[in-house]
């Protein structure tokens, strides 16, 4: 059964950093598994950033939590029985802005 709230609608955009952390692996090394992610990203064309310790990922919020649900069946296709995924989202109503503005308006500060 689907959720639905007449009064309510997901923001239309968002950028979301994710983790997922696989558990029940006997491999300690998940570099397969991130590359595998990265290649998922690169197919969706939506805008994206690989860091140490995730993914940044910028699209419509339909779309982001979709591909972060692919996200997971992909790895459990590969035989990771369970993952927890850690997701902070960013929504803004006032502008838009693209997730490098986050970043070049600290480094502004810091030349300052």
């Amino acid at each position: 059964m689907a959720f639905n709230n007449p009064g309510l609608n997901t923001p239309q955009n968002c950028t979301a950093d994710f983790s997922l952390i696989p558990i029940g692996s006997q491999n300690v090394s998940f570099s397969k598994q991130v590359a595998d992610i990265q290649r998922l990203m690169q197919s969706s064309g939506l805008k994206y950033q690989m860091h140490a310790t995730g993914t940044i990922i910028e699209g419509s919020w339909e779309e982001v939590s979709r591909i972060i649900g692919y996200a997971h069946s992909l790895i459990h296709q590969e035989g990771i029985p369970r993952i927890q995924t850690d997701i902070r989202i960013i929504t803004r109503t006032d502008k838009v802005q693209p997730m490098e503005a986050n970043v070049l308006s600290v480094q502004r500060a810091l030349s300052t």
